[in-house]
């Protein structure tokens, strides 16, 4: 099994972004959405092993990019563009489904 790590979930948002968007980002920024996401997986169980996996994951989705423009906008240093989340948080998830999973 692959283990996340944060390096190479950077490259790959910025691999996923482009040249010119992921170029307006630092890797720190980056990190710091990061982090939020896994924030917003531990405060709604989704870490858990016996987590509900009948979720519709739409709505999972819908309510991460929400929580991450509303994490953001309190965070004024942070720098990321609103229409900028979607993207980055898509491409982070993308870099998680590219992990193996448990056998």
């Amino acid at each position: 099994m692959n283990e996340y790590d944060e390096y190479a979930a950077i490259a790959a948002i910025k691999s996923a972004l482009g040249e010119e968007l992921s170029g307006k980002y630092t890797d720190d920024q980056l990190l710091n959405v990061i982090d939020m996401i896994w924030d917003f997986y531990e405060e709604n169980g989704l870490l858990d092993i016996d987590s509900d996996e009948d979720m519709d994951e739409s709505d999972v989705y819908d309510d991460l990019i929400t929580y991450i423009k509303r994490m953001l906008k309190k965070d004024k240093e942070s720098g990321i563009l609103p229409e900028h989340i979607e993207p980055i948080v898509k491409a982070e998830i993308e870099y998680e489904n590219t992990l193996d999973t448990l056998d």
